[in-house]
């Protein structure tokens, strides 16, 4: 099953100069990173981050991770949430950016 993480520009940037990602403000704020499988994608995008240009939506390669939980969320749908740091090895394919 695909995963995915939505990145601003800037985020995706420091991603890339850091080679790691510890989250958005709303990840740490959670304490752990907000990730959305593909049927789950357009639902994510449309109520966080409607109307913002310049987006990246990285597939990342986590699954099977113990830091990887399935927890329900939005509509009582379970979601993927990394409770650790992504790193830029685990991305597999990016759109946008």
């Amino acid at each position: 099953m695909a995963i995915f993480k939505i990145l601003r520009a800037d985020e995706w940037a420091a991603f890339e100069a850091a080679g790691e990602f510890a989250g958005s403000a709303d990840d740490v704020r959670d304490g752990f990173i907000h990730l959305s499988t593909e049927a789950q994608l357009a639902g994510t995008l449309a109520k966080h981050f409607a109307g913002e240009a310049g987006l990246v939506v990285a597939e990342v390669a986590v699954a099977g991770d113990a830091a990887l939980k399935w927890e329900v969320s939005r509509g009582g749908a379970a979601f993927p949430h990394l409770y650790r740091a992504l790193r830029m090895a685990e991305v597999v394919a990016v759109r946008g950016g």
